[in-house]
């Protein structure tokens, strides 16, 4: 009976595993900016080498003394080592580049993909790369169509609880994680991440090319296209092309005619966020860009800009004449007879 107990207990712990390592597969994101969740992604992998060493330190015990050892609620003493870095915050296993620390070793082997660029999972129906197993699951639902969560206040669907848990924090306005420095709150774990940066001033990812560096590794990619000029992502429409998917998405607005940003004081609505907080210093009176010269203030940034050319003298437009704005050119030559 004290045999079919301890299996028992040990199945489920198995099972306890089993379903913790799903709903954190799941929830993994596409970005490796999150290896918060990669130790626990690891665990099922390190598990079974824990295992194999386990069940030989077991097999030795019961051949010397005749009894088997256990450690609390874990059957093997490698598990339980484990654990209790859980406990204990202790993570051995360090990044030489950037400095990162992680409870697994696997974790670390993972997220070294993101300096060195491995890819070892790829899609058999697109060939796109991923650096864990988890990513290219969740990727294979674009293919297969599959929705599993929808927004039901908006009807926005989504292939990953997490997004969909993140998503709804637009609607309720939560803000989960703080910041311990200066109080900060932000919506997402990751807005929190390269937020701390500002106050460690750190700066992990490096491009070669110019010097500039980065605060996450996407940031890197997104700026190495302003070197190459690659452009992957195209309007379908009018073949114009961006280097992020963000800016295809902003310029599909001019197409179909979206204006997701409506003024609530007037009820103007834009197709950028930007405009509309731009717009909006004309309700509010506020001008935050001000020359330092003569403290004349303005509500945009680019009207400073202009604004300096008086006291700097410059004239970039040239037309048979040098010209102090492209207002000024355009209304000279409009005048101009050539007759």
């Amino acid at each position: 009976m004290a045999f079919i107990k301890e299996e028992s207990e040990d199945m489920k712990i198995e099972e306890a595993f089993r379903v913790k390592h799903e709903d954190t597969e799941e929830q993994t994101k596409m970005h490796e900016d999150t290896e918060e969740q990669t130790d626990l992604l690891a665990l099922k992998e390190e598990k079974e080498i824990l295992n194999e060493i386990g069940e030989e330190d077991q097999h030795e015990d019961l051949q010397k003394t005749g009894t088997r050892s256990y450690f609390a609620c874990f059957s093997q003493q490698g598990n339980f080592k484990v654990h209790m870095r859980i406990h204990t915050g202790k993570k051995p296993f360090t990044c030489t580049q950037c400095g990162k620390s992680f409870t697994l070793k696997i974790g670390l082997k993972r997220h070294m993909r993101i300096h060195t660029g491995e890819k070892p999972y790829t899609c058999p129906q697109c060939g796109k790369g991923f650096c864990q197993n988890g990513n290219l699951k969740v990727h294979m639902r674009i293919h297969t169509g599959k929705i599993y969560f929808t927004c039901q206040q908006c009807g926005k669907s989504f292939t990953r609880k997490a997004n969909h848990d993140r998503h709804m924090r637009i609607h309720t306005g939560e803000k989960l994680y703080t910041c311990q420095y200066c109080g900060e709150s932000f919506a997402q774990r990751e807005n929190l991440t390269v937020h701390m940066r500002v106050h460690t001033r750190e700066n992990s990812y490096l491009c070669f090319q110019c010097g500039k560096r980065f605060h996450q590794h996407r940031n890197l990619k997104v700026h190495m296209r302003t070197h190459t000029g690659k452009k992957p992502f195209t309007c379908e429409q009018c073949g114009k092309s961006f280097t992020r998917k963000l800016g295809l998405k902003r310029h599909m607005r001019i197409h179909n005619g979206e204006s997701p940003f409506t003024c609530q004081f007037c009820g103007r609505s834009f197709t950028q966020k930007g405009t509309l907080n731009r717009h909006m210093g004309i309700h509010t009176g506020e001008k935050p860009f001000s020359c330092q010269l003569c403290r004349k203030t303005f509500t945009r940034k680019i009207g400073l800009e202009r604004h300096m050319r008086i006291h700097t003298g410059e004239k970039p437009y040239k037309f048979a004449a040098v010209f102090i704005s492209v207002k000024v050119l355009f209304l000279r030559s409009s005048s101009v007879s050539y007759s």
